[in-house]
Formats: C-alpha cells, structure tokens, sequence
C-alpha cells in the first residue's frame, strides 16, 4: 500500500463563511459549485501525491446554502443536496448528482473519499423546544422523512429543577463523553447545539442505531472509504466504537477531531479500551501547536521537535497537520496562524517525519484567495519526497535551539535538517547517519548541493537560512525513481428508492427516473437490484433500463418475484450522465415497491463536461 497524504478538500474564508459558491450573493454568479471544483481538480490532486480526499460535510444544513452553511449545523441526516429544505434543494456545495459524480472522478483517480461526520447535535428542529426534527420524504411530503428526532433524542445540558423548556429531564449524560466526565446530567463543555444523546436517548437504541444507519447509508451512496469525525470530546465513545465497527463502517480509516495540547490524554482516548480501543486515529493537536510556536516564539527550542507531539508517541494513529478551516479563521480558537511564509519548514517536518500528514486546500491550490501560487511548489516537492523516500522510523541526529536533524530508516533513508534561524545558514559536522561509508547523498530539495558519507558514515550537513520557510534540507540516495500511482478504481454506488428517502418507491404504471451516473467512454457498468418480493402477484415486475445521454436505451432487464439480485451489464459508449430509470408493471393501481440499486462503473478522471 502506498504511504498516504490526505488533503482537507475545503476551507473558510472568515469564521463563517465557507468556500465560493454561485448561490453567494457575495461571489461570482460563474464560480463553480465546489462539488465540481473538487472534480475538475481530481486528477491534479491525484498526479500531487494526494490519496485519500476529506470532504466537507455532505448533508443539509440548518443555513441550507448560505455562506455559513459550512455543513457542521447538520438538519437531515438524509439529504445530500437531493430535498427542498431550509430553503434550498443544493447544500452549499452542490446537487446530490454532483457530489456522486465527484466521488465517481475522485475513484477514478484511484482517490480515497473521507467522510466528515457531525454526530455531536442537530439544529434547525421546530415547535416550542426547537427539538422536533421533521424532513421532507422522496415525494415532498413534510415530516415523511428517515430518521425523525424530537426531544427524548437529545440529552439535558441541565441538573437544575425544573429543567428549563427544550431539554427533557430523563435523558442524562452518556456513558464516555470526554468533556462530559464528572458532570451528572450535563453534556459537552462546548455547546454547539442540541447535543444527541447516543446512549441514552428514548426509545433505547433509536439515535445510536439511527445515526448508524444514516452513516452507512451515505458510505454506500458515495462509496466512501473513510472518516472524519467531529468534536468527539463530545461523543460517547461507546458509540463511536459500535458505529465504526458496524457492518458498513468496519474496517475503514476513521480519524477524530480532538482539540487538546496534551498528546498522553488523546493518545489515551484513542488506545484505552474504555474509549476507542485502537480503533480510531486523532489529528495531532499537539503537534500543531509546536509548530505554531515554532512560527511564533523567539525562544522556540527546535530539540523539541524530537518525537514531538500524538505522532511521536503513537505515529501509527496521529494525522499530523500545519491548517485546517478553524486554525485559519478562528482568532476566538487560535490566536495566531503560521503565517505562509513560516508553512514551508512546517510542512517540511509534517511531510518527512512520522504521522499520516494533512495537507491543506488552501495552501495547495492557486484558486483566487488560495496560498498555492507561494506554496504549491514547495508542497508538491516535499510530497513527492513523502511517498518516495519517508519511511520507517525517526531517529533523532541532532539537535540544538535552531537546528534539528533526523533520519528516517526505512527504505533507502531519509535525512532531514530544518533550520528556524532566518538569516543564518548552518554548518554542522560530524552528524552520524546510517546510510555507511562513502555513501554519495542528494538534496531532494534541491536547497544543498550533494555531500558523501565519511568511512564512519557521517556527514558535514549544510542547512540554509529560513528565508520564507526554506530552512530545511532532505538528503537520500541519488537516482529514486517515482512509485507507481494509485490505480484507478471503479465506483460502487448504491441508490436506494423508498418514500421516507429521497429516491422514490417504484410505482404501478410509473417510470421512476433513480439517478444519473457519470460515465467514461468504452466503459463498463454493472448493476443489481435488490427488492422485496413477497407482497407481489405473478404479473408484477420491475423493469431497469439504463439511458445514454442522447436518450438512447443502453440495456434493460426485467426482473420477476424470483429475480431480486440479478444483474444487468451494459457499455457506456460515450462520456457524460448515463441514466437509471425504474418502471414497475403490477394490476393494483397503489402498488409500491421499495429497492436498491447497486452499480459500479467507470467514471472519467476528469469533468470534461458539467452539464452533460
């Protein structure tokens, strides 16, 4: 398996405003929605050394599209762009077509899809108390949507008598809430909304098992391989254990936000078996803020990168990162960002040492209001570095107040230096390496010339000032070729039709339009379809076709009560939306029939067309 970087596909420009969109009043009416951004630049992602890409939050939110509808106020677990609510069918992103058309492009690409998940609170409920949750079905209806919350969903934030109006008195704390420990009856530290209660909802199981649903759900929907989950300090851990070892979210990456300093009490929440039992990664809080400190304190000691942070003591579970969408916009969260000409020495250390490195859009991208015109090049160097040289263990070489040298010894070795001091270069002798005697070494960075190993194996080592973050060098072996890229994969994508979806039930006498799949020329498609057949008669069928973007017939099948799932496999001749249309035949003129389409296909690596 290649070594892996994860981008954060997203960011805020402000504290809440979230990426450009056509339905901002405040952008462009031409900006692309940001599904299709993300799908135009897939393949660049991709050819960078990107493999796994985290999402924004996909479902409605209480803002609908407007700019604070960054996705984190979640509404519906159930709607990804598909239902006219909070004003509006898309989310701030885009149209459900889109984002299935993007996760297609991203697997294309052979591309990981990771899931931001907000499992914390729900707002946007309705009646006195603000926790009735009401959603709209497949066919519009009100209050005829999956997964309906009132306030036994939701735990009470108060021991008080009475409790104040909206908070049920009966429904305590759960069980494994980090910020919740000690607290009787009392939730998350940090109130963001109506917290759900996981555990302890009523009717026993509802929330647990509905939120599992839901999860599963999107995952075959979008065929996502990943997670990213949000504020777990105010999550039960009991439930995040049953969620991800649930069948549909068993065995996948999972990764959660815990913002703390302190690298023992997340490592600890990640390994005890009261919390996450190893099941789970974090993103290295701790970590990030020695970084920020290394852009910020005069007195920063450089020795303290040595094993710093989650990752130097569980590198295995740390997703080390220098931004993300809070860190950049949040003053009230973080009082400083690493200014753009400090991220380079930073990302240097984050992309050569130990941890799942993050990259961040804004910094990789050179969209308008992005860093990537000053930093995706030194990004896309020290990427590459990441996935042809990095491995293996860290071992400290040196170590002083300005200067810290390590050696990764995995592979064909890595040694790195990174130097802080702005204005001097350092020269350091004697630093021992294990690359043996005579050893010819290259800067992969290009900041240094080549150097050689001594009989002892040791170098002299050439660090050049941080002028504009630059201080770093990156020495292994000469001649590493480049690995072979991820392949491309198909996507398997599941579209379930049922009237408390979003995809209606196939009707009697009725051509049901399901979805429309993105699709690569000369490629192939299979699909199943899975029913249930025991309230029909011996004349009802249900008839799949799919449809060319000419409007063409590409194949059709007809499936009796004994055909629940058979296949169909068809050809895409031509790039663009390919159609799957269901027609139920049945003598009774209510008949209904819930299913589910499961199809894989072959999408194009780009969008080469966004309206076709």
């Amino acid at each position: 398996m290649l070594p892996r970087i994860l981008l954060q596909g997203f960011y805020k420009r402000g504290k809440f405003v979230a990426v450009p969109a056509p339905s901002d009043p405040h952008d462009p009416r031409d900006s692309p929605w940001w599904w299709d951004h993300l799908a135009d630049n897939a393949a660049d992602l991709a050819h960078a050394g990107v493999t796994s890409v985290w999402l924004p939050p996909v479902t409605k939110a209480l803002q609908g599209s407007e700019a604070a509808a960054l996705g984190y106020s979640v509404f519906d677990d159930y709607d990804i762009g598909s239902k006219e609510q909070m004003g509006t069918v898309h989310t701030r992103y885009g149209t459900r077509e889109q984002l299935t058309r993007l996760a297609a492009i991203l697997r294309a690409n052979g591309l990981d899809i990771v899931l931001d998940l907000q499992l914390n609170h729900r707002k946007g409920g309705t009646g006195p108390d603000g926790l009735t949750f009401g959603y709209r079905d497949a066919f519009g209806n009100k209050s005829g949507g999956r997964f309906q919350k009132n306030a036994t969903c939701f735990h009470s934030r108060y021991p008080a008598d009475p409790v104040p109006p909206g908070f049920h008195p009966d429904i305590p704390q759960d069980p494994a809430v980090p910020d919740g420990i000690g607290e009787l009856q009392i939730g998350s530290k940090v109130f963001f909304g109506p917290d759900l209660a996981h555990i302890n909802a009523r009717p026993e199981g509802y929330v647990s098992n509905g939120l599992i649903a839901a999860v599963n759900w999107v995952t075959r929907a979008l065929d996502a391989q990943a997670y990213r989950l949000d504020h777990v300090q105010g999550v039960s851990a009991v439930f995040l254990r049953a969620l991800l070892n649930a069948e549909g979210a068993a065995g996948k990456f999972a990764v959660g936000e815990y913002w703390d300093g302190d690298a023992e009490k997340i490592n600890d929440w990640i390994t005890a078996g009261h919390w996450m039992a190893s099941r789970c990664s974090a993103f290295d809080f701790p970590l990030y803020f020695t970084l920020l400190g290394m852009s910020h304190d005069p007195n920063f000691d450089m020795a303290s990168l040595d094993h710093a942070g989650l990752a130097g003591i569980n590198p295995f579970h740390a997703v080390t990162f220098v931004e993300n969408h809070d860190t950049e916009s949040r003053r009230d969260l973080v009082a400083h960002n690493i200014q753009p000409d400090e991220k380079p020495l930073a990302y240097a250390y984050i992309l050569t040492s130990e941890g799942l490195p993050c990259v961040f859009f804004k910094d990789f991208s050179r969209a308008p209001g992005c860093l990537g015109d000053r930093l995706r090049p030194v990004l896309v160097n020290l990427m590459w570095i990441h996935q042809n040289i990095a491995e293996g263990p860290a071992e400290q070489r040196w170590k002083d107040r300005e200067v810290f040298v390590f050696e990764r010894t995995g592979g064909a070795r890595l040694l790195v230096g990174l130097n802080r001091h702005r204005t001097r270069t350092r020269h350091l002798d004697n630093v021992v390496t294990g690359f043996g005697p005579e050893q010819a070494l290259h800067d992969y960075t290009g900041h240094s010339p080549d150097i050689r190993t001594d009989q002892q194996g040791r170098v002299q080592l050439t660090i050049p000032a941080n002028d504009r973050g630059l201080g770093y060098v990156c020495y292994s072996v000469p001649g590493i070729g480049e690995r072979e890229p991820p392949e491309g994969q198909d996507a398997q994508q599941v579209f379930e039709g049922a009237a408390d979806l979003d995809i209606p039930c196939a009707q009697a006498g009725k051509t049901i339009d399901i979805a429309r799949i993105y699709c690569a020329p000369c490629s192939a498609v299979h699909a199943s379809l899975q029913f249930d057949p025991r309230d029909w008669m011996p004349g009802t069928a249900l008839t799949l076709t799919l449809v060319a973007p000419d409007g063409a017939h590409v194949a059709s099948r007809t499936f009796s009560r004994t055909d629940a799932g058979m296949a169909i496999d068809a050809t895409a001749t031509v790039t663009g939306f390919h159609r799957w249309r269901i027609h139920a035949d049945d003598p009774r003129a209510g008949f209904t029939a819930s299913f589910s389409l499961a199809t894989r296909y072959r999408a194009p690596t780009t969008l080469q067309d966004p309206d076709k």
